[in-house]
């Protein structure tokens, strides 16, 4: 049997997220259109890929049903003008959507059963709800499987606050804070916009061209943070202002062998080290990313000191600061969150890992000093998952 072969993040980008619900800017686009238009974005970005040569298109959606049912990877694939020689399938790990897109077509490529892959997902929060039209097993709550809690990810993160009482609510609303400005310093640094595919949009207006995120407010402040309401219990610490807006958005990658990359002349931003996922109680769903990253670690052979990037999916900031915490690791720490988050950004559910990944891999591009880098989010109903990745461009730690 022939060796696990390695596993290189050749490009990824995304649309720019919008707002959920009638006021944001994809109220009148299809889930699905928002794939397919990163899609095509992504093979626009990589001519030197013979379409033909694709293994298969993994794609997720946390609500599958209306635009963003039917085989999402099959039909976006078909949409996307790829051949009809190359399949497609659906994923669905509610926030870790694209990032197991990714995990499950790497297992694949490594295993030596794929050559190249797309890996991404979508999330229409406005067409889609989270959990709208699900009916949970009763069971779940009458024979106490999980808190009524767990079903809600807003209390999850209450109870976060709870369960730690030095992650203050003024702790997470200076976290929102600092999201929302480190994301408007790398906007006007130029540093996300290289990687965001532009989307044809319309309204009442018109239309028009979304051509970047559309939740930002860099205006944030700590006094107008503190007198938010706190919608998920009365005197809670849980706010709009430190917690990630519901967003639309699609994300996609271009994953490869390094073999393949090398013979098709495709770029490597990354190399995959290992990834990991674990479950936790659903009702502190939010501590996932802990074991998760402790597991990826472990089978790398690696220590959270060897990591000198992370980019933590922002759900909420006490989910963030409760990885950090357990680390050793500052709230302002450089290394984490560079170009900000999801408080700022938006958190399309099934379509955030693979922006945590966008991002990492400019980062390694800028940081030829940093060799290992990690993507970590929670996921609903108790899990977490943690990828690592390694910089193609190391050269030795700074001086």
């Amino acid at each position: 049997m022939a060796e696990r072969a390695d596993v290189v993040f050749v490009d990824g980008v995304r649309t720019p997220f919008g707002r959920a619900g009638e006021k944001g800017m994809y109220w009148n686009t299809r889930a699905d259109d928002l794939i397919v238009k990163a899609m095509i974005g992504l093979l626009e970005r990589n001519p030197s890929l013979p379409k033909d040569r694709v293994d298969d298109v993994a794609i997720a959606a946390t609500t599958q049903q209306g635009d963003q049912g039917l085989t999402l990877g099959r039909t976006a694939a078909i949409l996307a003008g790829l051949p009809l020689s190359v399949p497609g399938y659906a994923i669905d790990r509610m926030c870790a959507g694209a990032m197991t897109s990714v995990t499950t077509t790497a297992g694949a490529i490594a295993f030596g059963a794929y050559d190249v892959a797309i890996a991404g997902g979508v999330e229409h929060m406005g067409r889609h709800p989270m959990g709208f039209g699900a009916d949970p097993n009763p069971r779940f709550l009458a024979e106490k499987l999980v808190s009524a809690d767990a079903l809600n990810m807003g209390l999850t993160a209450e109870r976060l606050h709870d369960r730690f009482p030095q992650l203050t609510k003024e702790r997470a609303d200076r976290f929102g804070m600092r999201s929302q400005q480190k994301v408007a310093a790398a906007y006007a640094a130029g540093k996300i916009q290289p990687d965001l595919v532009p989307v044809s949009i319309r309204s009442e207006q018109g239309w028009g061209l979304a051509t970047s995120d559309e939740g930002l407010r860099p205006e944030t402040t700590m006094e107008g943070l503190a007198g938010l309401k706190t919608p998920f219990r009365p005197h809670g610490r849980v706010t709009a202002g430190n917690a990630s807006p519901l967003t639309d958005g699609a994300t996609v990658s271009l994953l490869a062998s390094a073999d393949a990359a090398k013979e098709l002349g495709l770029s490597t931003k990354m190399r995959l080290v290992s990834f990991a996922y674990a479950g936790v109680a659903p009702e502190v769903m939010g501590i996932g990313p802990i074991p998760s990253t402790e597991k990826a670690l472990k089978k790398a052979g690696l220590t959270i000191d060897d990591i000198g990037l992370f980019e933590l999916n922002e759900a909420f900031a006490v989910q963030v600061l409760s990885l950090l915490d357990h680390f050793g690791i500052d709230d302002d720490d450089p290394r984490v969150n560079p170009w900000g988050g999801a408080i700022a950004l938006g958190h399309p559910l099934a379509s955030s890992g693979v922006r945590l990944m966008i991002q990492l891999a400019r980062q390694f591009e800028e940081r030829p000093d940093v060799r290992y880098g990690l993507t970590a989010m929670c996921v609903g109903l108790g899990q977490g998952g943690s990828v690592i990745w390694e910089n193609p461009h190391y050269i030795g730690k700074k001086a």
